[in-house]
């Protein structure tokens, strides 16, 4: 076997196993889905009503309603806004441009006696920083099940805000976050170690990127039901997956 034949064939290996090796990208794909409303939307009184000289701080928390978000749909689309759509367990492959949170500390506000955002995702490599927007003093009080709890004053206007370090444990559902000064605030983290979990917006939409191919099985978590699904299973496939609408009634919600 002459020199030349030998490297012409070592070429012809090399390359096609570069034409029959996956490409990375087919190893991820994108989930898109949406929830609805199945049925007539309630009316739900909102939790302070605007003027409402009783609530407590009322020229600030009742210069506005303080809207009750047991349930939050919108009208046009039926969507359910805040529920969370997650993996409870980290899957053994992360996509390498996820296996580390892009922004190593988040924010939560209070603004108009409410926390904001409701709902959101924290990664146990992420830190939280607490500010208000509210000329009256706020409490911030985490209820994890096993992460250490906190419970600090954030004082009037407070734009530099108090960091809360990562929390290192997985929870398995959402932490209750509440103002124990004004008692109708309410929030929700989910807290977990890797990036496939989201928040349905306010149309009731939500992706999670870069997911490995194969079958999963997500937990969907409503804060007044709490699981609507312990196995709501989808089989990713390389690419974008749109997903159809999960539809939920408002009394398998609002229990």
């Amino acid at each position: 076997m002459t020199k030349l034949f030998s490297r012409a064939l070592a070429a012809a290996i090399v390359a096609a196993a570069v034409t029959f090796a996956p490409s990375a990208d087919a190893q991820w794909g994108n989930l898109k889905g949406q929830i609805l409303l199945d049925g007539d939307i309630p009316k739900i009184a909102p939790l302070v009503a605007q003027g409402d000289v009783a609530a407590k701080d009322s020229a600030v928390c009742a210069a506005q309603i303080v809207p009750d978000e047991k349930l939050v749909v919108d009208p046009e689309t039926k969507g359910i806004a805040n529920i969370v759509v997650y993996l409870a367990k980290k899957p053994a492959k992360v996509h390498p441009d996820l296996a580390a949170s892009k922004d190593k500390e988040i924010l939560f506000d209070q603004k108009g006696c409410r926390f904001l955002p409701h709902v959101m995702i924290v990664r146990t490599d992420q830190s939280v920083r607490v500010k208000s927007d509210d000329a009256v003093a706020h409490n911030t009080h985490t209820n994890p099940i096993k992460n250490t709890p906190a419970n600090f004053i954030v004082t009037p206007n407070d734009r530099v805000g108090v960091a809360i370090k990562p929390m290192n444990l997985v929870e398995r559902t959402p932490t209750k976050i509440s103002c124990d000064i004004h008692p109708w605030m309410v929030a929700y983290w989910m807290i977990i170690d890797h990036p496939y979990a989201a928040v349905t917006d306010e149309k009731g939409n939500f992706e999670i990127p870069n997911l490995p191919v194969g079958q999963h099985e997500f937990m969907v978590w409503q804060e007044s039901s709490g699981w609507l699904d312990k196995k709501y299973a989808v089989t990713i496939k390389a690419g974008d997956n749109q997903e159809k609408p999960l539809k939920y009634k408002a009394a398998q919600i609002l229990k």
